[in-house]
């Protein structure tokens, strides 16, 4: 039962590691989350690569009975294939965002989202809301849900890697940054707005005044940095 709450559960932990017997390569899949809202919609964040269709409909089976025509809305937080891979198996969903394109079939919606304006897209009123996070790709988004018991929930693909890249951010510089500048606004802007976020390729955490500071000052530092090379 959802006692009146959103609940978001990954449903699959990501991974991003070096290839031990490729030295040109490496190994990577994204963090799959459901999110079930108090209303009974049922969100799919991250649909992991094309060769995971039936490890991923077992999962939502197997631990919230949900079949894949159970999914209302999927939502890729950017376009990369280990982001958007099992998107096939959700056909019966209303809509498929990835990145900040929302379509259904060949309908492609045009709204403050798909034009690169702030307004965030609602999913469920103000409770779950895809809002523009660019950086890793510069159409990267992130959702947010309101009402869980973590409190504000962050699921934010590829904008954090994993925890550990808050203290090391060569993590997620080394990952690909289509801007680090606005990648770093964007990781200090979703810690000062959430309480847990979902990142990428890791485990959930629980965002600390301490984590915030970190990326307060990796901001700061960036524009210090930048007023140095102006004068």
């Amino acid at each position: 039962m959802n006692n009146g709450r959103n609940g978001v559960h990954v449903l699959l932990i990501g991974y991003s590691r070096p290839d031990n017997n490729d030295s040109t390569a490496i190994r990577a899949n994204c963090t799959c989350t459901l999110i079930r809202t108090r209303n009974g919609r049922n969100i799919i964040v991250d649909t992991l690569t094309a060769w995971d269709g039936e490890r991923l409909t077992e999962v939502l089976h197997n631990l919230h009975g949900l079949q894949p025509k159970d999914i209302h809305v999927v939502v890729c937080t950017h376009g990369h294939s280990d982001h958007t891979g099992c998107n096939y198996l959700f056909r019966a969903a209303e809509w498929h965002i990835v990145g900040a394109c929302i379509s259904n079939r060949d309908k492609y919606l045009d709204c403050a989202l798909t034009r690169g304006e702030s307004e965030p897209f609602q999913l469920c009123s103000d409770d779950v809301t895809v809002v523009r996070t660019p950086g890793h790709t510069l159409s990267c988004v992130s959702v947010l849900v309101r009402n869980t018991v973590q409190g504000v929930v962050g699921v934010c693909g590829d904008l954090f890697e994993r925890v550990e890249d808050i203290a090391d951010p060569n993590i997620w510089l080394e990952a690909g940054s289509e801007n680090a500048s606005s990648q770093k606004r964007q990781r200090l802007r979703m810690a000062e707005l959430c309480d847990y976020i979902v990142p990428g390729h890791g485990q959930g955490f629980a965002v600390t005044q301490q984590m915030r500071e970190m990326l307060r000052q990796q901001v700061n530092a960036s524009s210090d940095h930048m007023e140095d090379a102006c004068t």
